[in-house]
């Protein structure tokens, strides 16, 4: 099964999480082979960290838990609050299999997250609208798509909204997706997130 998370970090935690760093690193290698994606959120000025987000392959709801809870930073108090939802990998890959296929024709774009959080029992809705929103985003914007899929229960019977890894000229540019898409259209969100974001993990060895 597959989970997003989102964890806040409390406002003036940055040099905690930096102190962190190798602790968190160490942690998740024992997810290598699960994760999908993964990656901090930033603030405007491009460097201090906002958030992290991971998308990762887990058994069950009671190893979700874990990932989320036993993580150092969570442990010591970097976040402020942990979003944990069901996820559904739509294009049936990793962030890093994007990077292989598109990244040479993506310069000068910038990556974002974008969480959009469903209203309440819009489930039947969405499902009217669904085969709309994937031709939506599968027509016309395919090359941007790092990774997207549905936020689910944890039943995985309730759709609660959409979670989606981009590359965009800019932040308008994500915008104006998702003002176009249509459960947005729909009224299906009650809010939406776009969150500047990059890729995440251990540093490569020089």
């Amino acid at each position: 099964m597959e989970y997003f998370f989102y964890c806040r970090d409390r406002p003036g935690s940055m040099p905690l999480r930096w102190e962190l760093n190798e602790a968190h690193w160490a942690f998740m290698d024992r997810y290598a082979e699960q994760m999908i994606a993964r990656g901090p959120t930033l603030a405007a000025d491009g460097e201090t960290a906002t958030g992290s987000m991971h998308i990762v392959d887990l058994p069950d709801a009671a190893a979700a838990h874990g990932f989320a809870f036993d993580e150092p930073n969570y442990r010591a108090g970097v976040y402020a609050d942990v979003l944990i939802r069901r996820w559904q990998n739509t294009l049936g890959r990793t962030m890093w299999q994007y990077e292989s296929a598109y990244a040479s024709g993506q310069a000068g774009h910038r990556r974002f997250l974008i969480i959009a959080h469903g209203v309440p029992g819009a489930t039947a809705a969405r499902d009217a609208l669904e085969a709309e929103h994937h031709r939506h985003l599968d027509r016309d914007h395919r090359e941007h798509l790092i990774a997207y899929g549905p936020l689910l229960s944890q039943d995985g019977t309730d759709w609660l909204g959409t979670a989606l890894l981009v590359e965009l000229p800019d932040r308008e540019a994500a915008e104006t997706m998702m003002a176009a898409e249509p459960y947005a259209r729909g009224g299906l969100y009650r809010s939406v997130e776009i969150h500047d974001w990059r890729f995440g993990g251990r540093p490569a060895a020089e």
